[in-house]
C-alpha cells in the first residue's frame, strides 16, 4: 500500500515538474518552500492551487491563496474569510503557514472526514 507520504511527494513532483501550465510555478514553489505546507496534498482546479490535509475528495483544504487583478495576493479561509492581502507569493504562503488549523499536520490517506478536527 502506497503511504501518504509517498502520495504527497509525487503530487508535488507533478506540479513542480510537469503540470503543463495548470497554474502558475512561482506559486507551487512558493508553496513547496514552506517545509509545513509541503507535506500536505496539493492539488489544482480552474488555476489556483489547493492544500489538503488528506489525499481523497472531497479534501480539507487549508487557506487559499489567490492572484489579485491589480496585483498582490490575497490569502482566503473557508470558514473564516480575508486573512489579508499581500504583495509577494512568498508573503502569500507564510500567512497560509501562520492560519494552519490547529494540529494540523501531514496530510492522510482518505477524505475530510477521516482529518481529525
Amino acid at each position: 500500500m502506497t503511504s501518504a507520504a509517498e502520495i504527497v511527494a509525487a503530487e508535488w513532483r507533478y506540479h513542480l515538474e510537469e503540470d503543463e501550465g495548470l497554474v502558475d510555478p512561482a506559486m507551487v514553489r512558493a508553496a513547496y518552500a514552506q517545509p509545513r505546507l509541503r507535506e500536505l496534498y496539493p492539488m489544482v482546479s480552474h488555476g489556483t492551487l489547493y492544500l489538503s490535509r488528506c489525499t481523497d475528495y472531497p479534501g480539507s483544504f487549508v487557506p487559499v491563496v489567490y492572484r489579485m487583478v491589480r496585483g498582490g495576493y490575497q490569502v482566503t479561509a473557508r470558514s473564516i474569510g480575508s486573512l489579508g492581502e499581500v504583495n509577494t507569493v512568498e508573503e502569500a504562503f507564510a500567512l497560509v503557514v501562520a492560519n494552519l488549523p490547529e494540529g494540523c499536520g501531514p496530510a492522510i490517506v482518505g477524505t475530510a472526514r477521516d482529518v481529525a478536527s
